[in-house]
């Protein structure tokens, strides 16, 4: 029975008079129950309501999440198609090498069949023939170091954690500032030990290596108490880095720090793109001395 029925039949039966005291107190009290049922009814929809604008909202922020991990992803596989362009790069390289190696191996065995004069010029053959022999085999360690390196830390890169490159022909690690650390500050945070436990844990495995940790920042000016220039805040970030490598068991002796402010930009500081990539710490990989090997001019 509705509440508009029951108050009409209430009514009623009072017009009419004729009713005995027990039908008109039940047809009241059939009105009160019909009066809260509507009011109970009136706050479930409410309610209901009010559900719906939440699961709106959550739908709404699910796929804007959405939308951020597909950008996430795709800078990722622009970053590993870079990857795969140096690790092309340095394949021809070798192949150059490969190629020298052929040419003068050629020139000595001609130089052998010659008598008197042609002695000193065969010793310098075989001598240059030696240098681009390890020359060669300095270039394929590197690059098969730099390949092993990149697979130790694939997970880290997939995860936008970290990056790897080749700089000046030095393997680099790289870590966002805005990941590490506040802007203007040198704690790291939380996310950012994190990442640099990571780190660590991988670099334990490479052994009889140096470590460079090199702060870099954008080139917007810094001028406070603590860093009168960005040349302060950089080195004291790097040190801070380094402080927290040796406490995760990194030995001290195989680690430095350095400070490149605003002049080692990997990007034109003309975006905030840009500007945030340079705002990074960089872990180079130091070359070992029987690296270091020149590659011989050819006259």
């Amino acid at each position: 029975m509705t509440p508009r029925i029951a108050l009409f039949g209430l009514l009623a039966v009072v017009l009419l008079g004729c009713v005995t005291q027990e039908r008109y107190d039940a047809a009241l009290k059939n009105a009160q129950q019909a009066d809260a049922e509507v009011r109970r009814l009136s706050g479930d929809i409410a309610s209901a309501r009010t559900q719906i604008d939440q699961l709106n909202d959550a739908i709404k922020k699910a796929q804007t999440r959405a939308a951020d991990q597909d950008r996430a992803l795709a800078a990722e596989r622009a970053s590993t198609h870079d990857l795969q362009a140096k690790l092309d790069a340095a394949t021809a390289e070798n192949e150059q090498l490969r190629k020298e190696l052929t040419r003068l191996g050629k020139n000595a065995d001609t130089l052998l069949t010659e008598k008197g004069t042609l002695s000193s010029a065969l010793a310098d053959a075989k001598a240059r023939l030696d240098e681009l022999r390890r020359a060669q085999d300095a270039a394929e360690a590197r690059a098969k170091q730099f390949k092993q390196l990149v697979m130790k830390f694939q997970r880290m890169i997939d995860a936008g954690q970290l990056k790897v490159a080749l700089r000046n022909g030095h393997m680099v690690i790289q870590l966002a500032n805005d990941v590490l650390f506040d802007s203007g500050r040198t704690d790291i945070k939380p996310a950012g030990q994190e990442a640099i436990k990571q780190v660590a844990v991988i670099l334990k495995t490479i052994p009889d290596r140096r470590f460079q940790v090199a702060g870099d920042t954008d080139n917007v000016p810094i001028q406070t108490s603590l860093f009168p220039s960005n040349w302060e805040l950089s080195t004291r970030r790097a040190v801070e880095v380094v402080r927290f490598l040796v406490a995760q068991g990194i030995r001290p002796e195989a680690l430095s720090a350095a400070g490149y402010g605003e002049f080692d930009p990997i990007a034109p500081n003309d975006t905030a793109q840009n500007r945030q990539r340079n705002r990074r710490i960089e872990i180079t990989l130091e070359p070992n001395i029987n690296e270091l090997v020149a590659v011989p001019t050819t006259p």
